[in-house]
């Protein structure tokens, strides 16, 4: 850089404590595979920014390349490199929390589970085993008319992702019609509000439904399936 304000490389070598031989070299030597990867992820990291009209922070940019793109990148290095290309969203930083125990989906159920086919209707929900091991969480997506298990997932925590590779698997599995509700609760499972399982469901054609707060009643079936042992079915 300070060669490059017309500063003789001799000067800007001696300020700098570095040999000429080495500026050289370095001018010359073909980009490293990470500098390579780095401008290929700030390229597309562009493309999604301007895709979501400037509106995607850090977190929302990762999950649309991490789940939208496949492509494995961890948070910190997204917003590294987000940084270093000034790319951020229009508001920056918000500055408020969401009010707890509010759903971010309307309950479309409303405790009606009768459905006359199948893929009408699967319901959701994070179950905690205790192992040798420690603990490992088990979330599952029940088909409401067959009592089918269509999806699951299993982790050592309850992450954003458990929810999502359940709701993967069923996706995968069955191709559920437009008019699919995918019904989970929102007191006690935070994840299921969380945007990369909303944005999944929704990309798929599901509609989003949540119970009301502290009722097991609303999501009674998928409740009484967790509680009775040896109820999984594939």
């Amino acid at each position: 850089m300070i060669a490059g304000n017309a500063l003789p490389v001799q000067a800007a070598c001696r300020v700098l404590g570095v040999s000429e031989s080495g500026f050289h070299a370095w001018r010359s030597r073909a980009p490293s595979p990470r500098s390579i990867r780095h401008a290929w992820l700030t390229d597309i990291i562009r493309h999604v920014h301007i895709d979501s009209r400037g509106s995607y922070g850090t977190r929302r940019v990762h999950a649309e390349l991490t789940l939208g793109h496949g492509i494995s990148v961890g948070h910190n290095a997204v917003e590294m490199l987000m940084r270093r290309a000034r790319v951020q969203d229009i508001c920056g930083r918000p500055r408020f929390r969401r009010v707890p125990n509010v759903a971010t989906a309307a309950d479309l159920v409303e405790r009606q589970f009768q459905r006359e086919d199948s893929d009408r209707l699967w319901v959701t929900d994070i179950t905690e085993h205790p192992t040798r091991e420690g603990k490992v969480y088990c979330c599952v997506v029940l088909d409401v008319f067959s009592r089918r298990v269509v999806g699951w997932s299993i982790d050592s925590s309850p992450t954003a992702a458990l929810v999502t590779d359940a709701l993967g698997m069923a996706i995968n599995q069955r191709s559920p019609i437009e008019a699919t509700v995918i019904h989970s609760d929102q007191s006690t499972q935070p994840k299921f509000t969380s945007w990369a399982f909303t944005r999944r469901a929704i990309d798929s054609g599901l509609l989003p439904s949540m119970g009301s707060v502290g009722d097991c009643f609303d999501n009674a079936v998928i409740e009484s399936f967790g509680s009775a042992p040896g109820s999984v079915d594939s």
